[in-house]
């Protein structure tokens, strides 16, 4: 046993200085920032200036296009930092989005005529002009290697001698930067270890610099090379406008670390630190386990190491597991063993409602099988599938205030309004809002890679390269663009308290509530209880109930039911991200009892605090939001924040596997989950500095709770504190 201990030691202490290196770098980035409302990205913080100037080809300064972004890119990597850990298995670092000045949209091409409707209809995130958000197949470039894509680029130019090689000259451009980098790196670890007194460290930063210098041309051999190589790809796809998807990490990485501990050339702490590396590079999105193509599960040794990673390290880090009937119990319980013992890890996707929500679109189950959670919310088919997942937000909300607005002149006007007549200006106003969004998404298709090309994605999709189009362009076979609505607690318990309150109870009448949502409920608290105090979305079985499925039902139909103008199907999901906040801001009251600029509901959840005495809520919450799935693949996720004593109390690790196992033969889609205590999650809100290192899931992402803006703690508080003790 000593002898164990002795040989894991060096792995733990590298691990643990790679964990003090992420609290010193978050601590500067707060400084720099203030605060980071959004996934925890590995950048390291760097304040020397950075000697790039832009070589435009437009009027404003700017560089679009692919050749222009592929030249920039080249430029940008060839004076961008180098950065080695000297206790990280792996070498390199982003330090900011870039290349500066490069990409985004021509004035010309943005949609103002599309702007009014945007506006009207409170779509702040259109969809327009957004990157990434759909699944690369790391397959690829694990096969091939820089040297390699860079050859396939030559040898497909030669086949297909485009008339216009802009897409070639562009990707051609980027990966000769990418080599570049890499060789730069190789000198700097060799300069670093001729500096270095620790033989350790020196023979570590030695093993770099020939690793790295093999990458600069050559495939991965090993498990170590297959990890830098991970690692270099999530540099240049976090800079190039925040990508973030990765893959089925555990069997991309398992071929090499069965040939290595065949071999006799890789033990099981060190394939934890190369992980744990990794890890530290970027918090980019992973699955593990889950089903393959017919069905059998794909856990493997890698699997468990890389929650064995994630637990040492103690980082963000957003890995989800694939739930699904046949998954390997051990990996599950390991999974939520973890999750108790850290406070938050890894997120569940739930393959009955993804898979069987995906086939209904015509695709064989086998094919849904295949899709990768890699995304905040979603999931995506590595490297043949374009979805734009997580970048389009429609307000549910606004369309129910202008119906409701509609239906209270009505009153004015003599008319004797009910819930019918409300409803239907609510279908109304919701059917132009989906419209006028489905035309931004054709917009988007048009313009998108004149001005932003995908150059790094484009690389490890299926199609691309041999067709040299962008994969906005007809790059890929597959086409499933994406949405999704928030609010609808907000716009179901509102619903429910009209129909109680005015047309049952007759307590007030239309006008009277029109008068008193337009001062914000002023003078009238009384008011404002009473229609916030009906039974709620999520008691289960209540009229609330009833209108959050009908309105989920209503939106979907409107959103898959037809395609856009120029046939691109979208598919329909509910999730707000953890901007509740910024989206309640802009909003008047609602008759829910929500005050004007107060937060909307989080995603298709209820609202804190919706069950009486609190008692069964993550069940009655978990069930709740697998009835309101739309059920077409995209995702609908339920949010759980366990108080740690009411965990203890309930049954622990048993009753959430328990749980998570019902949410998916449910059909729900995503369960992400903090367990934590009340008291802990106050004191941290309150001096953020208290405890430095607490990790929570703020929605679909992991962050350091110290990280997070005041108000987007205050969400998370008012989740925790809403359960029961």
């Amino acid at each position: 046993m000593d002898n164990l201990a002795d040989s894991r030691r060096p792995y733990d202490e590298h691990i643990q200085a790679l964990c003090h290196a992420k609290d010193e770098h978050t601590r500067r980035k707060l400084q720099l920032r203030g605060y980071l409302d959004i996934d925890d990205h590995g950048w390291v913080p760097w304040e020397d200036p950075i000697p790039f100037a832009v070589t435009p080809n437009h009027h404003d300064g700017r560089a679009y296009g692919i050749r222009a972004t592929g030249e920039n890119f080249r430029a940008w990597l060839q004076v961008h930092p180098l950065y080695i850990h000297p206790r990280s298995a792996l070498a390199g670092a982003w330090v900011q989005f870039g290349p500066p000045a490069v990409g985004g949209w021509r004035s010309e091409d943005r949609p103002g005529h599309l702007q009014p409707e945007f506006d009207r209809y409170h779509i702040r995130n259109s969809g327009v002009g957004a990157m990434n958000h759909f699944g690369p197949d790391m397959r690829i470039g694990l096969e091939l290697g820089w040297g390699g894509l860079l050859r396939k680029l030559r040898r497909f130019r030669a086949l297909n001698r485009p008339s216009d090689p802009a897409f070639y000259d562009g990707e051609e451009a980027f990966v000769e930067g990418v080599q570049c980098w890499i060789q730069r790196h190789v000198g700097h670890a060799r300069e670093l270890a001729a500096a270095e007194a620790n033989a350790d460290i020196q023979d570590n930063l030695r093993h770099i610099a020939a690793m790295n210098e093999w990458l600069v041309d050559g495939a991965p051999r090993t498990f170590r090379e297959a990890c830098q190589f991970l690692a270099w790809f999530q540099s240049v796809d976090r800079m190039w406008h925040a990508g973030g998807a990765l893959g089925q990490l555990d069997e991309l990485l398992r071929p090499f670390y069965e040939a290595d501990v065949a071999a006799g050339r890789l033990d099981d702490d060190e394939a934890v630190w190369c992980l744990a590396s990794l890890f530290f590079n970027d918090t980019h999105y992973s699955q593990i386990g889950g089903p393959a193509a017919d069905g059998h599960d794909v856990t493997s040794p890698v699997s468990f190491l890389i929650l064995e990673a994630m637990h040492r390290l103690r980082i963000p880090v957003n890995m989800a597991v694939r739930l699904h009937d046949g998954l390997d119990e051990n990996l599950l319980r390991r999974a939520v063993e973890y999750l108790f013992a850290d406070g938050t890890g890894c997120s569940f996707a739930c393959s009955k409602g993804l898979d069987e929500g995906f086939a209904r679109n015509g695709y064989p189950v086998e094919l849904a099988r295949l899709r990768a959670k890699v995304g905040c919310n979603w999931t995506a088919l590595p490297g043949i599938e374009y979805c734009l997942q997580d970048v389009t937000r429609q307000c549910l909300v606004t369309p129910f205030q202008l119906a409701f607005q509609d239906v209270v002149q009505l009153a004015r006007d003599g008319y004797d309004p009910d819930m019918d007549d409300l409803w239907d200006r609510y279908c109304h106003h919701l059917g132009l809002s989906v419209e006028v969004l489905k035309q931004g998404k054709d917009w988007h298709m048009a313009h998108h890679a004149n001005n932003t090309a995908e150059i790094v994605l484009n690389l490890f999709m299926h199609g691309t390269v041999e067709r040299g189009l962008d994969v906005v362009c007809g790059g890929v076979d597959i086409y499933n663009l994406a949405v999704d609505g928030l609010g609808l607690a907000t716009v179901a318990d509102s619903l429910a308290a009209i129909e109680q309150r005015v047309c049952s109870e007759q307590r007030l009448g239309w006008t009277r509530l029109g008068d008193l949502l337009d001062h914000n409920w002023e003078g009238a608290e009384d008011v404002r209880l009473m229609m916030k105090n009906i039974p709620r979305y999520g008691t289960g079985g209540t009229r609330a109930d009833y209108w959050a499925l009908r309105v989920s039902e209503q939106y979907s139909n409107l959103v898959r039911g037809t395609p856009t103008p120029h046939g691109y199907r979208i598919l329909p999901g509910l999730f707000s991200h953890g901007t509740i906040v910024a989206w309640g801001r802009d909003l008047g009251a609602t008759p829910n009892g929500r005050r004007e600029g107060e937060p909307i509901s989080h995603s298709a959840n209820p609202d804190p605090g919706f069950l009486p005495g609190g008692g069964g809520a993550p069940t009655a919450k978990s069930t709740a939001v697998a009835a309101v799935q739309p059920r077409w693949g995209n995702t609908t996720p339920v949010q759980l924040d366990i108080d740690r004593g009411l965990a203890g109390i309930i049954g622990g690790i048993e009753s959430v596997i328990a749980l998570l196992k019902a949410h998916n033969e449910l059909g729900g889609t995503l369960v992400n989950i903090n367990v934590i205590s009340r008291e802990q999650i106050l004191e941290a809100h309150d001096d953020p500095a208290a405890h430095p290192d607490l990790v929570v899931r703020v929605t679909g992402y992991s962050a350091y709770f110290r990280s997070l803006s005041r108000e987007y703690r205050q969400q998370l508080v008012d989740r925790i504190m809403a359960e029961p003790r």
